[in-house]
């Protein structure tokens, strides 16, 4: 049995296109080596499982919960968060499947937990393409929506951008707005640097391996200034 067949097994779908979910697990630098593959990298599969996720777990959290729309964003935040995503991915064995360079395959650290996490958006794009909207949703509230009312009790999503969004709303009546101020890199192993504004003041940067880690990275800044300790913004 392959990897492939291994993992469908363990999650119980049967894909119909099994060119599809290999596609799923397919990174760019893959590509690079085996250029006589028949497969295309996980790009644009990734790009429709974001939405299609995102539509998922909105979708969820509206018909199961009436909190303001503030609490939801961020729950939502954090269950879409790349981190949250990879160690998903992780415990259903997706690292066995990544089809990846040489170079890729030795690495580990952020650079693997992305790859991970991003190839989670692929496959659920791949499982929508394949199986339609319903089991894409099963498949979204089996494995990341399950034991949510836990995490929200121990405020495990409250996550460093929900906090400095908690408390500039508090004292400004504002939100903080972030933006990318600098990026490098191959598309595969890019880098970051986001800004976090409050009434186009910048109080702080990051960097990270994604546009969500830079941001995050720079509401942790942001968090522990002084400017925050004075009770001011």
């Amino acid at each position: 049995m392959d990897n492939f067949s291994e993992l469908e097994n363990k999650i119980g779908i049967n894909f119909k296109n099994k060119n599809l979910l290999k596609q799923a697990f397919c990174h760019r630098s893959y590509l690079n080596e085996k250029k006589d593959a028949l497969l295309e990298n996980n790009e644009r599969l990734e790009f429709l499982g974001d939405a299609v996720l995102e539509l998922i777990v909105t979708d969820y959290l509206y018909k199961n919960y009436r909190n303001p729309e503030g609490e939801l964003t961020g729950w939502r935040a954090y269950l879409v968060n790349s981190k949250n995503l990879a160690k998903i991915a992780k415990n259903l064995g997706f690292e066995k499947c990544l089809l990846l360079s040489k170079g890729e395959a030795k690495g580990k650290g952020k650079g693997k937990m992305i790859i991970l996490g991003n190839a989670f958006e692929a496959f659920l794009g791949a499982l929508f393409l394949d199986q339609g909207y319903e089991v894409a949703e099963k498949f979204v509230v089996k494995n990341l929506l399950a034991g949510l009312p836990k995490k929200l009790k121990s405020r495990e999503w409250e996550d460093s951008k929900s906090r400095l969004q908690e408390i500039v709303q508090e004292r400004t009546k504002t939100t903080p707005v972030y933006k990318i101020l600098k990026e490098w890199g191959p598309d595969h192993n890019k880098q970051f640097i986001a800004g976090v504004f409050v009434a186009d003041k910048l109080l702080a940067q990051g960097s990270g391996f994604s546009k969500q880690e830079a941001e995050e990275k720079a509401a942790e800044k942001a968090l522990s200034e002084s400017i925050f300790k004075d009770d001011k913004v």
